[in-house]
């Protein structure tokens, strides 16, 4: 199992997957810059965050049009897990990998703390160690962390159960205040229809640890690699 973290210009939270991939969970994992154009060898990917190209034009739009991101689709094309946090949710959207959009907060401003979620399903690559329902704790960073789409798209979403993290509030009820973006449906991360595609906001790296205030986050990338590790 060998799980590659994409790198670009301006790419911040690499070496916190890196270390939690490797060192908490014991992964192989590496680095690759985004000018690679090969991703040969490895079984799963993540993009991480962090505010590539200074979030020039819109966020992540620069950096889904890199030539990494063609060897990302093939991956994904082959059923192999693609994890998008923050920034890297953002360039999955931009990349078409992953439906909707987003957008500017509606607080138009940076937003850094700590959110509870609820998981919305465990019948993916990315929430399998997790229960239908549970409520966890994730922080987020970000400005442009407002989930849009269509209402046919959102309709789609939940019909297809492809919504997998709500905000909500401390008892898992998904209300107004509990959504620190105005996020649409108080969606905070979603799957592709073929469910091996996950884009979030809130950062399950910076939570993979007990010392940080949750070590929630872990179970994310645990099992990613037990995905891995059962079908590659």
């Amino acid at each position: 199992m060998k799980i590659a973290i994409i790198q670009f210009g301006g790419t911040n939270c690499d070496l916190d997957v890196l270390h939690v991939l490797k060192d908490v969970i014991g992964a192989d994992a590496e680095t690759v810059w985004y000018k690679e154009e090969s991703l040969s060898g490895f079984d799963g990917v993540v993009v991480p965050g962090g505010f590539s190209y200074g979030d020039y034009l819109r966020a992540g739009a620069i950096a889904a049009r890199t030539p990494i991101m063609d060897s990302v689709k093939k991956i994904a094309a082959e059923g192999k897990p693609v994890l998008g946090i923050c920034n890297g949710f953002q360039i999955l959207t931009e990349a078409r990998l992953l439906e909707g959009a987003l957008t500017t907060n509606e607080y138009p401003k940076f937003r850094c703390h700590w959110t509870s979620l609820r998981v919305e399903t465990a019948s993916t690559p990315f929430t399998s160690r997790f229960r239908k329902g549970e409520v966890i704790k994730l922080p987020i960073a970000h400005m442009e962390g407002k989930f849009y789409a269509e209402e046919p798209t959102l309709a789609e979403l939940d019909e297809n159960d492809q919504v997998v993290f709500r905000y909500v509030d401390e008892k898992g009820r998904p209300t107004d205040k509990a959504n620190p973006n105005g996020s649409l449906e108080n969606i905070a991360g979603i799957v592709n229809s073929s469910r091996n595609v996950l884009g979030l906001m809130p950062h399950p790296e910076r939570a993979s640890e007990s010392i940080l205030g949750s070590d929630q986050g872990r179970k994310v990338f645990e099992s990613m690699a037990d995905y891995i590790t059962e079908n590659f």
